[in-house]
């Protein structure tokens, strides 16, 4: 089988001590590709020497919400010129969006949120969103300015919310919640869903799977998230696999 993980921190601190031995790792288990999402104006501009330096690594450009309070005044305008720059191996803008937990407004995220959402229409370029308790509200901004095709990593939320989005052409990036059994809200959800909708994700060093709580997660563990998501919804892996592999495909323009 081969897996994308379409989101994964791969440029943090937690992978410098052997980049090329964690993706080793994750390449001896059928992990074929996966994207970093930018998060930060002072990341962009590794990510294209890093992915370079690493064959079957991409990444996108974008300011997450929880770094808004930290770009410079002329963020939006570096965004444009790292974007200039890019090569082939960026794939999407973001990784944006909203986050209800921060202590910044809602005005000041939607503010950068709106902004990359038009950079990204200009661009012809796909979204990787953040969401965390905001999933009305953006969806709110996704109707005003809609993408050309998008991904809302980490989803954890309604049925509603889920066609809400895909009716959009937002994907739904599937991750370790779905290993946790409490989250059953989640779990039915992925599990009514369209294959079409999904794509496969880590968010490694980030959310861990059930059983691994306390330790960074890992590109590697992207076929555990497999194995759970084929169990919810009684399909073969193998079949499974590729039907997530054409949906990733699709989504980033790979052939």
């Amino acid at each position: 089988m081969h897996l994308t993980d379409s989101h994964c921190h791969f440029d943090f601190a937690a992978f410098d001590d052997d980049r090329v031995g964690h993706w080793r790792r994750a390449q001896a288990v059928g992990v074929r590709r996966l994207v970093i999402p930018g998060v930060e104006e002072a990341r962009w501009p590794a990510l294209p020497g890093l992915c370079a330096s690493l064959p079957g690594v991409y990444y996108a450009l974008g300011l997450h919400p929880w770094w808004v309070a930290d770009a410079s005044a002329g963020w939006q305008k570096k965004l444009e010129q790292a974007l200039d720059r890019a090569d082939a191996r960026c794939v999407a803008l973001g990784e944006m969006g909203l986050d209800g937990t921060l202590a910044l407004s809602a005005s000041e995220q939607e503010a950068a949120l709106n902004a990359q959402l038009r950079l990204a229409r200009e661009r012809a370029l796909p979204v990787i969103l953040h969401s965390h308790k905001t999933h009305d509200q953006l969806l709110k901004w996704l109707r005003r300015t809609p993408p050309v095709g998008g991904v809302l990593h980490g989803f954890s939320g309604s049925l509603q919310q889920a066609e809400a989005f895909w009716k959009l052409g937002i994907h739904l990036g599937i991750g370790g919640t779905i290993t946790y059994p409490r989250a059953s809200k989640t779990r039915k959800t992925i599990a009514a869903m369209p294959v079409e909708a999904l794509v496969l994700e880590t968010d490694a060093p980030d959310m861990p799977l059930c059983g691994f709580q306390g330790q960074p997660n890992h590109p590697a563990q992207l076929p555990r998230v497999l194995s759970a998501l084929a169990g919810l919804r009684r399909q073969d892996q193998t079949t499974l696999a590729g039907q997530l592999e054409d949906n990733v495909n699709r989504l980033f323009g790979w052939r």
